[in-house]
Formats: C-alpha cells, sequence, structure tokens
C-alpha cells in the first residue's frame, strides 16, 4: 500500500479505526510468515517482502552486533552495494542505527543531510528510520529502511515497524537458537569425525599434519602452531606451524611459562586474547599477529602441549572457538600421547631386537664347534632355539688328546634370562677343564659353585660324560637333565641315570656309569624340548618315537642322525612355532 495513501486514509475517515485495523491486519501477516521457519536468512527475507508491501522504501537492511558487541553488521540488505554492506562497520551510539541500538528508541529522520548522526554510506539517501529490536528490554538487532525522498517515512509507519520489530525480535532470536543449536550439533560431528581421523595414525608427524588439515574444517585459521612440552628442556618446541595454509616444520622453542603460550600450560585454561598489542604477556613471534587463542592439551592431568592460533584480525576468535577448540584440545592430546607412547615402545622394540641379535651372536660363538681332532667319534651337535637366545647348552672339553668331556644342559625358563645363565654355567665348566674331571665330580663342583651364587627360581639340568679314546670307555653322570639315549648291541634303550639339578641344594653327590663302547655304538644327549614336543591332536613325540628312530637308522652318520631326529619332530608337530629349545649331541663311535 502506498503510504501517501496510509496517511490520507488515516485522516479522511474515523479517526484512527483503520489505521489500527490495517495495523493489525499487518502484524498479524508478518507475525504469521516470520514464525513459520527457523532459517534466519528466510525469515528476513520474508520480513523484507512483506514490510514492501505496506512502506515501499529503497533500502532494507537488519544489522546484528558483531565482535565483542561493540559495533553493528548487516546480516541481511536489499539496495545496498554488497562490498559496502559486507564491510560496513558501524559503532553502537553513532549513525542512526547505531543511536537506535544504544538508546533502544526508534529514530526518525525526515532530512539526512540536517542531521549530524547521519553516516554518509550512501550520497543519494535522505530519509531513515531505524527501529531497534527488542527483546526482553535488550536489542538485539536494528531494523533499518531508507528512501531517497525527503520527510518519507510517517510516524504511522514508525509505530507499524516499532511494533513490528518485537515480534521480529523473537523471530530472529528463537533462528538465531535454532541456528546455534544445530551449528553446535554439526560441531560435534565434525569433531567426532575429526578425533576418528586424528586417531587412525599412531605417527606423531603424520597425525600432528592431519589434525592441522582437520582443525582448518572448524575454524579458519591463519596461523596454527602445535608445540609439545619437552620434559628434559622443560620447553614448548614447534612441532608443526601452518602459516596461511603452508605447512612449516616447528623449529622454534618456548619456555613453560613465557607468553600466551606459557600462560595457557600455566593457568591449565584456554587464553583468549582479542588485540595482542594490549596484552603484556604477549610475545611477537608473527609480525602481523592481531589476535591470538592458545588451548593447553591436557592428559590425564598433564599439559603436554598446546595449540596456539593467530589471526591478522582484532578480535577474530570467539567463545564458540574456545569451546569447539577445548574439545578438539583434549581429543588431541589422547591421539599424541598415544603416538608417543607407541613411538617409545618402538624404540624400545628396537633396542630389544638389536641387543637381542647381539646376544644370539654372542651365544652362537660361546657354544663351540664339534672337536675336530681325532677322538675316535663321529660328533655332530644341534639347537634350535624357541627365541632369538636359547636356554639350552652343549659343550665339549678337551682333557687331552685321548680324553673328551660333553655336556648338555637345559636352564629353567626361556629368553634372554636362560641364555645368560647358560653362559655361566660354560664359564663353571671351562674354568674346571683343567683339573680333568671325571662326571660325577664335575656335576658335584658345578653344583657347588652355582649354589653359592643361587638365582631365585632359576636352576639348570645337565648331563656330563667323558671319553677315553684309547680304552673305548665311557662315564656318563646325570643331573635332572633328559637321560642319555644308547644305541647299542641292536637295541636303543635310556642310561637310567637320575640326579638333582643344579642350583637347588648345595651340597649333592651325583652316581656315575660307564660301559666299554665298540664300533657303531651311538650316544644321543637331547633336551626336553624334542620328546616333549606336541602335535595337534596333543601327543608327545616322546622317547619312545627317538629310540625307534635310532635304531631304525643306526648306520647314518652322527649329522645325519642329527637331522633326522629334528626333521622327524618338527614334521610330527606339523612345523609349528617351537614351544621349547631343542638341542642335540650326537656320539657314533668309528
Amino acid at each position: 500500500m502506498d503510504p501517501a495513501k496510509m496517511n490520507t486514509q488515516a485522516t479522511a475517515t474515523s479517526p484512527g479505526l483503520e489505521v489500527s485495523a490495517e495495523v493489525l491486519a499487518t502484524l498479524a501477516e508478518i507475525g504469521e510468515e516470520v514464525n513459520a521457519s527457523l532459517d534466519l536468512d528466510e525469515v528476513l527475507a520474508k520480513t523484507a517482502a512483506l514490510i514492501k508491501r505496506h512502506i515501499d522504501y529503497e533500502i532494507f537492511g537488519v544489522l546484528m552486533f558483531e565482535g565483542d558487541g561493540s559495533y553493528l553488521k548487516h546480516h541481511f540488505s536489499i539496495g545496498y552495494p554488497k562490498e559496502l554492506a559486507d564491510n560496513l562497520r558501524i559503532p553502537v551510539g553513532q549513525g542512526i542505527t547505531g543511536t537506535a541500538a544504544a538508546t533502544g528508541h526508534s529514530v526518525r529522520v525526515s532530512d539526512t543531510t540536517k542531521d549530524s548522526r547521519y553516516i554518509n554510506a550512501i550520497d543519494s539517501v535522505r530519509s531513515e528510520l531505524a527501529v531497534p529490536l527488542m527483546l526482553q528490554g535488550k536489542c538485539v538487532g536494528v531494523l533499518d529502511i531508507q528512501s531517497r525522498h525527503i520527510d518519507y517515512f510517517t510516524r504511522d509507519q514508525q509505530n507499524i515497524l516499532t511494533l513490528l520489530a518485537s515480534r521480529l525480535a523473537v523471530a530472529i532470536e528463537n533462528a538465531r537458537l535454532f541456528q546455534r543449536v544445530r551449528a553446535q550439533a554439526d560441531t560435534l560431528l565434525l569433531l567426532n569425525e575429526v578425533s576418528r581421523e586424528t586417531s587412525s595414525t599412531l605417527d606423531v608427524e603424520e597425525m600432528l599434519r592431519r589434525a592441522t588439515e582437520q582443525t582448518k574444517r572448524v575454524i579458519d585459521y591463519q596461523i596454527l602452531s602445535i608445540m609439545l612440552y619437552d620434559e628434559d628442556l622443560k620447553v614448548f618446541r614447534h612441532r608443526l606451524d601452518v602459516k596461511h595454509g603452508h605447512h612449516v616444520q616447528g623449529k622454534l622453542r618456548a619456555t613453560a611459562s613465557e607468553g600466551i603460550v606459557g600462560a595457557a600450560a600455566t593457568l591449565r585454561e584456554p587464553v583468549l586474547v582479542p588485540d595482542v598489542t594490549k596484552d603484556p604477556r604477549y610475545l611477537m613471534v608473527n609480525p602481523e599477529t592481531r589476535s591470538e587463542l592458545s588451548i593447553p592439551m591436557i592428559h590425564k592431568g598433564k599439559v603436554i602441549g598446546v595449540l596456539d592460533l593467530e589471526s591478522p584480525q582484532l578480535n577474530y576468535f570467539t567463545e564458540d572457538h574456545v569451546q569447539t577448540l577445548s574439545i578438539l584440545a583434549a581429543n588431541l592430546a589422547v591421539s599424541v600421547e598415544n603416538a608417543r607412547l607407541y613411538e617409545q615402545v618402538a624404540r624400545d622394540e628396537a633396542r630389544l631386537e638389536r641387543d637381542l641379535q647381539a646376544a644370539k651372536r654372542i651365544q652362537g660363538a660361546l657354544l663351540r664347534p664339534v672337536p675336530s681332532e681325532d677322538y675316535g667319534l663321529d660328533m655332530a651337535a644341534r639347537y634350535l632355539s624357541a627365541r632369538e637366545v636359547c636356554g639350552d647348552l652343549y659343550e665339549f672339553l678337551r682333557y687331552g688328546p685321548q680324553q673328551l668331556g660333553v655336556a648338555l644342559g637345559d636352564v629353567s625358563g626361556k629368553g634372554t634370562a636362560a641364555a645368560l645363565y647358560g653362559a655361566v654355567a660354560i664359564g663353571i665348566m671351562r674354568s674346571l677343564a683343567p683339573q680333568k674331571l671325571q662326571p660325577a665330580e664335575m656335576l658335584r663342583q658345578m653344583n657347588q659353585i652355582v649354589g653359592e651364587r643361587r638365582i631365585e627360581g632359576r636352576f639348570m639340568t645337565a648331563c656330563f660324560a667323558t671319553w677315553q679314546k684309547g680304552r673305548q670307555k665311557l662315564r656318563v653322570a646325570n643331573a635332572g637333565q633328559s637321560q642319555p639315549l644308547l644305541y647299542k648291541d641292536g637295541r636303543c634303550d635310556k642310561i637310567q641315570l637320575t640326579g638333582f639339578p643344579l642350583g637347588i641344594f648345595e651340597e649333592v653327590s651325583y652316581e656315575e656309569w660307564g660301559v666299554t663302547l665298540e664300533s657303531g655304538d651311538i650316544l644321543v644327549f637331547h633336551s626336553d624340548g624334542l620328546a616333549e614336543t606336541v602335535n595337534k591332536e596333543g601327543q608327545f613325540f616322546g622317547t619312545g618315537r627317538l629310540r625307534k628312530l635310532i635304531e631304525q637308522h643306526h648306520e647314518l652318520s652322527a649329522t645325519e642322525i642329527s637331522d633326522l631326529l629334528l626333521r622327524e619332530v618338527d614334521w610330527f608337530a606339523d612345523s609349528a612355532p617351537l614351544a621349547d629349545d631343542r638341542t642335540l649331541v650326537v656320539l657314533k663311535v668309528r
């Protein structure tokens, strides 16, 4: 409806009655329309169209508070050049709209050229009507219309917009609340996705790189730094910096108490600085920085790093940013700590692997090869370890050109500790070798020495034998080791010798047994890893199978017998990983 006609009707008929009826009808229509949607842009567009039907404005705008609430900015506009609407900032208390926002009362200006408050944004404007959007006594924005004609807006139109503004304020607030809830839901979904993405890798550098990329989806930052705390140096080290989209490997360091970063770490809470030039804690690193937000990354009550964002704009970061980034920093702290723990474990495992390989080489060097001298015996020795190093051992002691000492032992347990214990046992045997002790005495003295250095939970079984070439005489004693097998006269039987393992009781004597061997006789020392190997059905390989194999293949050489026995045991177990060390020493009389 043309405003001039509205004014004429208002004065030509029943005073105030028709105006009131039309105003009520207009308000009812606008109220119904604006309350039909929770989309803020849609609400404002409908409002502008409905008002246009009753007040033929040329320029329309709805301004809302921005930043810290000290200025107004267009949220919706018609008739403004886009660049002007996007960039125009009106301080509260200045201009026509700023005055309406500050006072809470509508302002109607008949001639803008005569009003000192007018901010000349568009030269052709002559009339302006600004109405504050009041909600529960608080201004949430300003509805502003303008015309190129002098004295264009009437008091009745001012009354209409004033009544409309209260309804529009409610609709705007509902739409903003809905928009905020929806944005929070979207943010939570996004944060969950970001958390999954950053948790999908255990490489610290890769995880930090992903974190910077995903953070960009949460906030459009200009400068971002991720700093992790170095316990040794007591500083925050820049692990990754991103400046205007370019990744830079961080090299800077910051002490744990200086700057905005130090403040966030010390306070253990986010620090938001709208203007860094007004904060004495700020340390200038990037000259273009005007505002900064630092979020501590806390894991199990401990600050492990800081997420720091900077912007060349004043008042860039908001409380919503603080809330969102605090959730992100908490998730990031868990991911960082997990990745760092994984890296530590990987380093420890690599070091342990190097140590085990070195121990394996040392153990291999400790185990002497089969003697090359002619003792009248065909000899072979084999050992397979269930782990990197072996808890079994064998040894050859040269008592002279005619006499040889042979030992096989098995330390309780497996792995490095057992191998170390076995190395000690080999050292003890070699130290006793010059005395040329016979089997029973050798085991007695070894037990005494080991007992003096007793280690709780550790002991060793051992079988020791001496062979005299000229007399073809074999002597054997046993300290709890698997009973040796002797092939003689077409049969393979156990040598029935028992005894206490070494290192359990201090004073122990051992039984010694002797026999004269002939050409073709075979003596087999073996650890329990062979006989106690289990197949898929839970059956043991057993000494019976070992004895039968030796009887069937007694014509083979010592080396061939050794390889045959190990091969048969492996086949029986279907090549399953070793559960125990397997060690063999085979002596065949020539």
